[in-house]
């Protein structure tokens, strides 16, 4: 399968969730059982071998991914979650967001000291959600072994948030 076949299959739909947002609309994605197969694959291939132990993955669209790389890196799945969302002791970082603010919550026990975390999410925008990920990952004494993201918005940067950590995307737009 294509990375172009992939792109192509991406909607945008414009003034989503608010005015003057583009939104990337990854459903078509999700229903065709090739492409999502193939982002799945694309998301897993240059990490077999690495000695990742646990994927972190970002709600809610991360999970579609994250749950899909750690079954085929025969990893643990760790679900970084909106505030209040987790029924454990959890940890919390705020972020800002390209329209807003929020905070992400993960159990206290979800990383072990000297884990090796794959992050992954749909989409890397500003950065800021994902630098609160790392935080929280580092926090609990886990290694980023790299953040992958499917989608880029390459015009907003978010990877200078990620400066010194393995990042790679797939998707550029």
């Amino acid at each position: 399968m294509s990375l172009d076949k992939l792109t192509a299959a991406i909607r945008d739909v414009p003034d989503f969730p608010k005015e003057g947002i583009v939104f990337k609309d990854i459903t078509p994605i999700l229903s065709d059982p090739a492409l999502f197969r193939a982002a799945v694959d694309l998301m897993t291939e240059r990490h077999r071998g690495a000695g990742v132990i646990k994927v972190a993955a970002i709600e809610a669209r991360g999970f579609i991914f994250g749950t899909g790389v750690a079954r085929e890196l025969d990893a643990g799945f760790i679900p970084i979650r909106k505030q209040g969302k987790l029924p454990y002791k959890a940890i919390e970082a705020s972020y800002d967001l390209e329209y807003g603010s929020a905070t992400l919550a993960m159990h206290i026990d979800a990383v072990q000291k000297g884990d090796r975390v794959l992050l992954i999410d749909d989409l890397l925008a500003t950065g800021g959600t994902a630098q609160a990920c790392v935080g929280m990952i580092e926090e609990l004494g886990g290694i980023v072994h790299a953040a992958d993201f499917l989608i880029e918005l390459d015009f907003l940067k978010g990877r200078e948030k990620l400066a010194g950590y393995d990042v790679h995307t797939y998707i550029h737009c």
